[in-house]
């Protein structure tokens, strides 16, 4: 795998990536060699041919990145799959459009995108198919060896299989219980033996890496084995690792707090929070500017269709626990709470307008959070900021919930765009173990992959409730 972005991804999805930019451009040139009668050097370097090829084969990516044909490369249907390249398609045709009104010099000649998008059509989703099917289950992945048999693991270990574009191919696990926990999971993959045979299984499988996952370790980690695999060239590394780069999320389950307080990855570093101060309020001052008539419609909605106030307050915690006041469109009935008190949003909420639920599914209720960006109570980017009340309980329920709190809270966070709106306890852990991720590698970069997943999660009404 690839650490771009402070996100690890799969080299096979880079690689497919890199792969379908070079088939788009290679369309694009032989249209515009066919269509056009000219030289194509200069068409290229002279005429500006190179950047409206390249808006039209951005525009393409942009629609199959939102169709998340980067993120899921198994292939349920062709049919369905030539239907997502004929949308991606259609958006760069409604980009060449737009184009007419700001700059008509950077379109591409009519016929040259109609004789591209044809080929477009018929090789791109060939080749991901082939890709899919034919080079995804050829490569000869490294052999990767588990040793124990811990709840994470048994995760991980059924991602793996599910998930044959991560690069991995477990050969089998080593069982720690000796045969006496029948709650073990471990999916398809064969058991090999216990602990006691890691010399003997190494020797016959040849991994070139072994996860350790064991449920107890004391008086049972076969560490001078180990040790010798590690010099030997074997990558050793413990399940809670490879759990983060599988999942990009940090695992509660058996965390202890030393992992933590040692742990030479774990920010927020100064300079980080410090840069991201200055880019979080350049950020929202554009997106005040940009959303300013989007909220105008909006307020001018929730004062007709309902009565109380526009903006609604709300405490929530904030940075080292200090009480903020968030500012968010009013989306439920006046004293929606007055009865029940402090209560998370289910679905079909009853409490929620007509209008407000249609603020939620778009975020556009929390536009107003621009202002708390503005202010400095809260960041762009970092984990959402929960109620008091909430905080209070959840702190003695889930170790660790406090913690999430060592930075602002965001207007968007790493959980939002990797989980779906949960009002359960196991929906707020998994929520942390994302956010403890952040907290570890906040960076530039990371909020730039959040922002660009938020528009998209924004854009097609994900995840709200």
């Amino acid at each position: 795998m690839i650490r771009l972005f402070q996100v690890f991804i799969p080299t096979s999805v880079v690689a497919l990536l890199i792969s379908e930019v070079i088939l788009l451009f290679l369309c694009f040139v032989v249209a515009m060699v066919s269509i056009l009668d000219v030289d194509p050097e200069f068409m290229m370097f002279y005429d500006g041919g190179a950047p409206r090829i390249a808006i039209a084969v951005v525009s393409i990516l942009m629609g199959l990145y939102f169709q998340d044909l980067y993120t899921e490369l198994r292939i349920r249907s062709r049919i369905f799959l030539v239907q997502q390249f004929m949308m991606a398609v259609g958006l760069s045709f409604l980009v060449q459009a737009m184009s007419t009104y700001v700059n008509p010099n950077l379109i591409l000649p009519r016929w040259v995108m109609i004789y591209a998008s044809g080929m477009i059509l018929v090789l791109l989703p060939a080749w991901r198919y082939m890709f899919c099917r034919l080079v995804l289950t050829s490569i000869n992945a490294p052999p990767v060896l588990l040793m124990g048999t811990s709840t994470i693991l048994g995760e991980i270990s059924r991602h793996l299989q599910e998930r044959i574009e991560m690069g991995f191919r477990v050969v089998g696990y080593l069982d720690d219980t000796g045969g006496s926990d029948p709650k073990t999971d471990m999916g398809a993959i064969p058991c090999l033996g216990t602990v006691d045979d890691l010399r003997e299984v190494v020797d016959a499988k040849k991994p070139v890496r072994i996860v350790v996952g064991m449920s107890e370790r004391r008086a049972r980690l076969p560490v001078y084995e180990l040790l010798d695999f590690r010099l030997a060239g074997i990558h050793v590394e413990e399940a809670a690792a490879l759990y983060e780069s599988c999942f990009g999320r940090v695992s509660t389950r058996n965390l202890r707090p030393s992992q933590l307080v040692f742990s030479s990855e774990l920010g927020p570093s100064t300079r980080s929070v410090g840069l991201q101060k200055i880019y979080s309020f350049l950020a929202a001052l554009i997106g005040a500017i940009l959303m300013l008539p989007i909220m105008l419609i909006a307020a001018l909605l929730v004062r007709i269709t309902s009565k109380g106030p526009v903006l609604y307050r709300q405490t929530r915690v904030g940075l080292n626990g200090k009480h903020i006041s968030v500012l968010k469109f009013r989306s439920m009935f006046v004293d929606a709470e007055a009865r029940t008190g402090a209560v998370w949003a289910s679905k079909n909420d009853p409490r929620i307008t007509i209008v407000g639920k249609y603020l939620r599914k778009f975020r556009i209720d929390e536009f107003p959070q621009f202002w708390n960006v503005l202010k400095g109570d809260m960041s762009f980017v970092g984990p959402r900021p929960e109620r008091p009340e909430f905080v209070q309980a959840l702190s003695e329920k889930i170790p660790f919930y406090r913690q999430r709190h060592c930075v602002k809270p965001g207007l968007t966070g790493w959980a939002q765009i990797n989980h779906k709106y949960g009002d359960t306890i196991e929906d707020t852990i998994t929520k942390l173990e994302y956010d403890l991720y952040y907290i570890k590698h906040i960076s530039f970069s990371l909020d730039i992959y959040i922002i660009l997943n938020t528009l998209k999660t924004v854009l097609l009404g994900r995840g709200a409730q």
